[in-house]
Order: C-alpha cells, then sequence, then structure tokens
C-alpha cells in the first residue's frame, strides 16, 4: 500500500516536530528549503526534500506560486503549514484544497475570520462583546490613523492586520511619533506578512494578555484547549505562557471559555 505524502511548508523546529508526528502515522514527510536552509536538520530528517531556491522568505517560504509547484511536483497528498509562514494565509490554503489536496488546518473561511485582527474585531463584536477600542477597517493614509488616534486617545498601537509574532506593531504615544511610525510599520508588515494593511488600536496599560485555544474537526468534534497568561514579554514577544493562569477566577475562566467557543457557531 503507497503511503500518503505530506508537505511540510516550513522549515526548522516546527518543520522537525511535524516530520516525528507524521513518520509516527507511517507517512512520508516532504520537507521544502531555501538556500539558507539547504543544510537544515528538517532536510536531512524528512523522507524527500524540494529545494524552493531563493533565500528570502518571499522568494521560498512565503511565495505560494512556488510552494503550489513543489506540491505538484513532489505529487503531496497532504500540505501541512506549521505556524508563522503561510500558515494563516486563507489564499494558500485555498490554492490547496482547490488542487485536491488535503490543507492540514482550518479552513480558508476561519483563517481569513482570526488571522486578519480587523475581520476578528468584527467578529467578536457580533457576540455582544466590546473590543479593544480600534478601527474596523485598515489605515491606507497617515491622515485617517491621525484622526482615529485623536478620538480613541493616546497611547495607541500601530498594528499589523495580519500580524503576529511581535512584528508590525508600534506603540506610539502623541502624533509625532505616529507621524514618524507610520510607514515603518506599513513596510514591517508587508515585509514580514505579505500585506501592508495596518491598523490603529487604543494601547491599554495595565493590561493582561489571555489567549484561549479549541482544536476541533470537520465532523464537528470540538476541544477547549484553556487558557494561558502571555503577559511576560519583551519587545512585545512572548517569553513565558503560564497555563492555567493562577489569579483567573473560576468565573472569568467559565466565561472565556463560553466566549471562544461560542466563535465556532457564528
Amino acid at each position: 500500500m503507497t503511503k500518503k505524502r505530506v508537505l511540510i511548508a516550513n522549515r526548522g523546529e516546527i518543520a522537525l516536530r511535524i516530520i516525528r508526528s507524521v513518520k509516527e502515522l507511517d507517512m512520508e514527510a516532504i520537507a521544502v528549503y531555501s538556500d539558507v536552509d539547504a543544510d537544515s536538520l528538517h532536510v536531512k530528517r524528512a523522507d524527500e526534500a524540494y529545494y524552493l531556491g531563493g533565500s528570502l522568505p518571499s522568494e521560498s517560504y512565503r511565495n505560494i506560486k512556488t510552494l503550489m509547484k513543489a506540491i505538484t511536483d513532489t505529487k503531496a497528498d497532504m500540505v501541512h503549514p506549521g505556524y508563522g509562514f503561510l500558515a494563516e494565509n486563507a489564499d494558500f490554503a485555498k490554492a490547496v484544497q482547490k488542487k485536491g489536496v488535503i490543507w492540514i488546518g482550518p479552513n480558508p473561511e476561519t483563517i481569513k475570520s482570526m488571522g486578519d485582527k480587523i475581520e476578528s474585531r468584527k467578529l467578536v463584536s457580533k457576540l455582544g462583546l466590546n473590543p479593544v477600542p480600534g478601527q474596523l477597517k485598515p489605515s491606507r493614509l497617515r491622515r485617517e490613523a491621525i484622526k482615529d488616534a485623536e478620538s480613541f486617545g493616546y497611547p495607541v498601537a500601530l498594528k499589523a492586520a495580519h500580524g503576529g509574532g511581535g512584528k508590525g506593531l508600534r506603540i506610539v504615544q502623541n502624533e509625532a511619533e505616529l507621524i514618524e511610525n507610520f510607514e515603518i510599520v506599513k513596510r514591517e508588515s508587508e515585509a514580514y506578512f505579505g500585506s501592508d494593511q495596518i491598523y490603529v488600536e487604543k494601547f491599554i496599560r495595565p493590561a493582561r494578555h489571555i489567549e484561549t485555544q479549541i482544536l476541533a474537526d470537520k465532523y464537528g468534534n470540538t476541544l477547549y484547549l484553556g487558557e494561558r497568561d502571555c503577559s511576560l514579554q519583551r519587545r512585545n514577544q512572548k517569553l513565558i505562557e503560564e497555563s492555567p493562569p493562577q489569579w483567573l477566577s473560576d468565573y472569568g475562566r467559565e466565561k472565556l471559555k463560553e466566549y471562544t467557543l461560542s466563535l465556532i457557531h457564528i
């Protein structure tokens, strides 16, 4: 019986973990790599490795056209995006599914609604919750950002709509800092996430950064994975995640679970 083939559209430690799981399931792992990763461990551990070319992420791990060619050439049955790069790109997920290849991850509609911070703000509003004051559309022009920042009150955050990991984010204390950082955040957003869409959001301090996660499949099975306190950060990047948060009350925990699970049915 021919083994199923899984192409891993990622690199490094992320790819290594997926390779291990794929092999445990008795399937074949296909790695992809750029010039700078030719000697990386994930390339050596995989059953097969496909050369994407280029050295920049935009030429390799973030290049949908190049990855789609890799899927075709390797005759992959499934694609696992890992996290980061194109894992939250709805267009990539849609292209994989359109090709008849199994996408191991959320469907494109879910990615679009949750991977785009502006769309996720709209989604949360439908639950009757009040997200942090912020724009519900991207700031294409600096004057739009200035106008909304004044209405929210400084300090505000300039944030990449498709960002994460502390990239594409600047906290500004006044209009002068907003003017100084506006184009910087747009360029950083384009470089890291393939989109220059940014928006303005009120910066809340002091605050706790709490995350919840769910795991669901296409058969309707859902598993709530609890809460994580990600407040301890440096340069807007998490250092430690504590689960469960010791300070969170039982009532708070139940409400977070309730709101998180309700997102599935919107």
